[in-house]
Order: C-alpha cells, then structure tokens, then sequence
C-alpha cells in the first residue's frame, strides 16, 4: 500500500522499537505542552499554577474525546493494511477525520458557552475562577486542530510510519516553548498568555499534517480529508474508539471530583498538588503508553493476517520493556518526589505536599504500565471493551474509597492512596482478564472478514 509499512514480517523487537519510540516521544511533546505551561506560570505562583490545573482537567477530558478518532484509526486503518485492502483503509481514514471534525465543534462550543458554570464546580476563590474561565475560553476554540491532529496521527500511528507526527508535533512544541514566556511575561498576559501560545501552536502543528499529506506525501493514495459518512464505517469506528474514549473521559470526570475533594481538605495548593502531580506521572504514563500504541499497531496488522505467534511475541517483548522502565520510575518517585516536584513549581509549600503525592503514587507505576500495555493488547485485537470496564469500575470507586480514606483522618493524602490502590487494581485485573481469554481468541483461525468490512 503507497505510503505503510508492512509489520507483518521481519523482526519483532527492531519493529516495536522503531515504531514504539517516535509515538512515545510524540506523547511526551504533547504532555510537555502542559508541562511548558505549568513550568513558566509556576513562576506567577501556585494560585496560577491552580488556573491551569483546573482547566487541565477539561483538555484532558478533550484528549480523551479525540481518542474515539485516534485509536478508531490506528485500529481500523492498521487492521485494513494488514488484511491487504487499501479501499477500507483509505475510507477509514476519511471517516476518521470527518467524525473528528465534527466532534471538535460540537465539544468546543460546550465548553466555550459553559465556561463559568463548569469551572464554579471547584469551588475556587472568585479571581481564580475567573481566570480559569477566560484560560478555558481559548483553549476551547482550538479543539479542531487538537482532534484533527490526534486522528492524522492515528492514521499515521495505522501505516507504521510514527515518525511523521513526531517530527510535527515537535515542531509545535519548540514553537510552544518560544512563544510561552513572549505572551506570559514579555505581553503581560499571565496565565492567558499560556493559552494563546498553546492555540497558536496547535493550529500550526494542524497545518504542517495537512501540507505533509496534500504536498509531500502519498499515504494510502491521497484520501479526502472531509466525505459523507457511510453506516458501516462509522459504526465500526464507534464500536473501536468509544469504549477507550468513554473510559478516558469518565475517567477525566472522576479526577474533577477528586480535584473539587482536594481543594475542599486542602486549599488550592491541594488543588495544585493533585493535578501538576498527574502532570509529572504523564512522564511515565506516557513512556508506557508509546509502547502500548506501538503494540496496538503491531498486533492489528498482525492479527489480521492471522500472525498470532507474532502476536504473542509483541506482547512478551513490550511487558519486560515497560516493567523495566517502570522499576526506575518508582525508584525516582519514591525517593526524589520532593526535588521532581520543585522543577515544576519552587514554591516550598508546594514542593513538599508534591512530593507526598509522588512518593505515594510511586508504588503503583509499575501496575500502571502493566495496566496500559495491557491495554494495547485488547486494543490490537480489536476488544476494547474489557479495558474500558477495567478502568471505569476501579476509576469510580476511587471516589468512595478517597471519601472513606479521608473519614478515617487521613485528609488529602487519604485521595492519593485511593488512586494508588485502583491503579495497583486496574493492572492486575486486565492481566487476569487477558490471559482467561487468550487461548479462545488464537483457537480459531482469524477470519478477516471479521476484522475489516468488504470492499464495496
């Protein structure tokens, strides 16, 4: 097929990681976008620091939106290159774009409308909120350029060839990196100044995939960006990518109520503490999630042209890769929280109480890893529904569970043990799950039919 590759043959370990590692470094540009930004306002103090966490969690709940598109299409396009049939993979990745457009819209004019009522739910001191507000109003308006960039990436993800967005999405980030202190100091426009140097930024990484696939490339032949949606393609790209993004987004609305809790038992440096500490765990989850992607990707080609014993191979492969690296995290986390934590925000009031999170979030990285390579496995497959039971059942019952901690006297700490216990949960429960049905899913033969529509 013009433009893929072909991950069906040659040797497993040099594939995954010429494939794995352009998409882990295209999650850590895409979370350092945060990072710049948390970074840089850090230097305006923790009640800053606490504008951009609250609206984090919304953009964090946008990515888990624009995941239906990006897993929809590493999936279905990739399924399609392995089964040979380039008609299904050009119309996947149409469909894919298409769905994302209109998704964007319709989320972003939500927020952009909604934008007092939604951030009042943290119960922040009034010049807070307003701040949030106005942060949440800009970035709300570059949504279409965040979706559409998550399902051009996903395609490319499909076709083997993650380097692509890797070099683009780096692109916007030194772009980020220039603007960042330009429009938050040099302007004066604060925690504003962040949001149009992130708007800026994501408009132009858009315009270089656009340009990269109408000018310079030949991916699955040119396909329309925009086209009718046909019945079969969208529910089957509904079928792959809700389940993730549902997870995903109820998981954003738990980490909302635990963020509202935390700044209930400890003020905005709670506040502050719960949502720049998910912003330095990113650095592992993202690692980990590269992997899993790139196993994703792996598996679908590879289980639609019935390379099971591949399959297997993939999964040994990637599991000792990120149980390795998540050795090291939670030796950096347990030991060095507090001096991780004072990169990001040199507050000393903040520091310390950050350093409790990372400490306590420590003994769950390794569970963590194992959870989201598990999670490319299903994905592969095609079976994204037992992750997004996993995640949604131990995710809420870190609610009750962080309420509990705190009636027994454990106050804000009592929430970072509840999300270190369901995570500790979540990795084994999927391993478990994995292994009971693995023998009924390589039984039988792969039936591609199965796998991607006829072409019609």
């Amino acid at each position: 097929m013009q433009g893929t590759r072909n991950l069906t043959q040659g040797p497993i370990n040099k594939q995954l990681f010429k494939l794995a590692l352009p998409i882990m470094a295209t999650s850590f540009i895409q979370m350092a976008y945060s990072l710049t930004d948390m970074a840089w306002v850090g230097r305006l103090g923790s009640e800053a620091v606490a504008v951009i966490g609250s609206v984090g969690m919304l953009t964090w709940m946008s990515s888990s939106i624009s995941l239906l598109n990006k897993v929809g299409s590493e999936v279905s396009v990739a399924q399609s290159i392995g089964a040979r049939n380039e008609v299904n993979a050009r119309n996947f990745a149409s469909h894919n774009i298409t769905i994302a457009l209109l998704l964007s819209i319709c989320w972003g004019c939500m927020l952009f409308i909604l934008a007092n009522p939604i951030i009042s739910i943290y119960k922040l001191e009034s010049h807070i909120s307003q701040d949030a507000v106005s942060y949440l109003r800009i970035v709300s308006t570059a949504l279409p350029f965040v979706f559409l960039s998550a399902a051009f990436t996903g395609i490319y993800n499909a076709a083997g060839r993650s380097q692509i967005p890797f070099y683009i999405s780096g692109t916007g980030l030194i772009l980020n990196i220039i603007l960042d202190p330009i429009f938050i100091f040099l302007f004066d426009l604060g925690t504003n100044g962040a949001a149009y140097a992130t708007w800026i930024s994501q408009a132009f990484v858009l315009i270089i995939f656009i340009y990269q696939l109408r000018v310079r490339d030949t991916l699955l032949g040119n396909f329309s960006f925009i086209v009718k949606l046909k019945k079969e393609y969208t529910v089957r790209i509904f079928k792959l990518g809700l389940p993730v993004a549902l997870l995903n987004t109820l998981f954003a609305f738990v980490n909302m109520f635990l963020c509202r809790t935390a700044s209930a038992h400890g003020g905005h440096i709670g506040l502050m503490t719960f949502t720049t500490g998910g912003q330095i765990e990113a650095i592992t989850w993202n690692t980990s999630q590269g992997f899993s992607t790139a196993l994703s990707t792996f598996i679908a080609q590879n289980y639609a042209a019935g390379n099971n014993h591949r399959v297997m191979r993939s999964w040994y492969t990637t599991l000792r890769m990120t149980l390795i690296f998540g050795t090291l995290c939670t030796f950096l986390f347990i030991f060095y929280g507090n001096e991780i934590f004072s990169i990001f925000v040199p507050e000393e009031a903040a520091y310390i109480a950050g350093g409790t999170f990372l400490r306590i979030d420590g003994y769950s990285q390794l569970f963590m890893m194992l959870e989201i390579t598990m999670q490319g496995v299903f994905y592969g497959l095609g079976r994204t529904v037992p992750p997004a039971i996993t995640s949604i059942t131990c995710n809420y019952l870190r609610i009750p569970l962080a309420l509990f901690f705190i009636s027994i006297g454990m106050g804000v700490e009592g929430i970072w043990w509840a999300v270190c216990a369901t995570t500790i949960i979540k990795g084994i429960v999927l391993l478990i799950w994995f292994i009971f049905i693995k023998g009924k899913v390589f039984k039988a033969d792969v039936k591609q039919e199965e796998l991607v529509l006829p072409t019609n």
